[in-house]
């Protein structure tokens, strides 16, 4: 198992395997992905001998800084944090900081905070193949980017790869677009007055597959003929499904189950005393603004109807018949 303690020897493990409890503190389960995540994060903490509480914000930082402190108050031995907002738990994390729970920031980077471990798909990477795979198809002419919410420092690397990619090209970003709060029906509506403007460009970079998966239903309803390039992230199955029947061009297969594995380890041997620099892996680390944060950084693959079968069906991520079938 990645992360796993390499020696016994000097390390303050006498909390014993059963009696490990890691906080498991998540924005939101209304994403397909993140249902995922959670879900094989609890089997394999499960199986390291560990018990997880999940607690759920619905999309609100409020009540998340509230659960948190809560997961503090109940001396969990772990905190792993998939933030709402990125800037926003500075005190509740140097809470958790001051009673010696150690702090992995999941998938999301969280800023101004002492955290221990960042453990994630390389953003930045994920912007870079979006970037490149539209410019395969389409090396002249306008892109439009519909991220998701800014709060989601997620979304400014992805920019930032994305804009390295393009700098020079003659595939011009025309329009970037904010959803706030992951709010579907804000992307959808947003692409609908676009629209209605007659402002239609040849590409499109969509912050998930989800923001993607409105911005086809608009295109779907408003401009049927309209022939679009689509990009989006996650590998969702609707969306693997658009892509084989030639509504999204490519999506971003992130090996989530991979780093949900990864995540879960390294919060267990975190919890048994390893320190940070004996987990292994730790192939990077990335500026939160109060330091840098060691990194556990995967890599992540851009899919198409060209690879979808090698990339998504052969790792077991979705099956043939989810993909087809439909």
């Amino acid at each position: 198992m990645a992360c796993e303690k390499k020696s016994a020897g000097n390390k303050k493990s006498e909390i014993k395997e059963n009696k490990i409890t890691i906080g498991f503190s998540i924005d939101t389960l209304a994403i397909e992905r993140w249902r995922r995540d959670t879900d094989v994060f609890i089997a394999t903490a499960k199986e390291l001998g560990a018990n997880v509480i999940v607690q759920n914000a619905g999309n609100n930082i409020d009540e998340q800084i509230r659960q948190i402190q809560y997961l503090i108050d109940k001396n969990v031995n772990a905190l792993v944090i998939i933030a709402k907002k990125a800037d926003a738990l500075t005190e509740v994390i140097t809470n958790a900081t001051a009673k010696n729970i150690p702090v992995i920031s999941y998938d999301r980077l969280i800023l101004n905070a002492p955290v221990d471990l960042y453990v994630t798909i390389d953003s930045e990477k994920v912007g870079e193949l979006m970037a490149q795979e539209m410019l395969k198809k389409c090396p002249i002419g306008s892109l439009y980017c519909i991220y998701g919410p800014l709060e989601d420092y997620n979304m400014t690397m992805i920019r930032n790869g994305a804009e390295r990619v393009l700098s020079g090209s003659q595939l011009r970003v025309g329009h970037v677009y904010y959803t706030d709060g992951w709010n579907y029906d804000l992307s959808y509506t947003h692409m609908c007055s676009l629209i209605r403007e007659k402002k239609i460009p040849n590409a499109i970079i969509c912050g998930n597959d989800a923001i993607a998966n409105s911005v086809i239903q608009a295109l779907s309803e408003l401009a049927p003929d309209s022939k679009v390039l689509i990009s989006g992230q996650d590998a969702d199955v609707v969306n693997c499904q658009h892509i084989v029947k030639g509504r999204q061009y490519v999506t971003i297969y992130k090996p989530i189950t991979e780093l949900s594995k990864r995540a879960a380890a390294c919060a267990v041997n975190l919890s048994r005393g390893v320190t940070v620099e004996e987990l292994g892996l730790v192939n990077g680390s990335m500026d939160n603004g109060y330091g840098r944060i060691p990194s556990i950084l995967l890599a992540p693959v851009a899919v198409t109807k060209e690879n979808m079968d090698s990339v998504i069906i052969e790792s077991g991520f979705h099956t043939q018949e989810e993909i087809y079938s439909r």
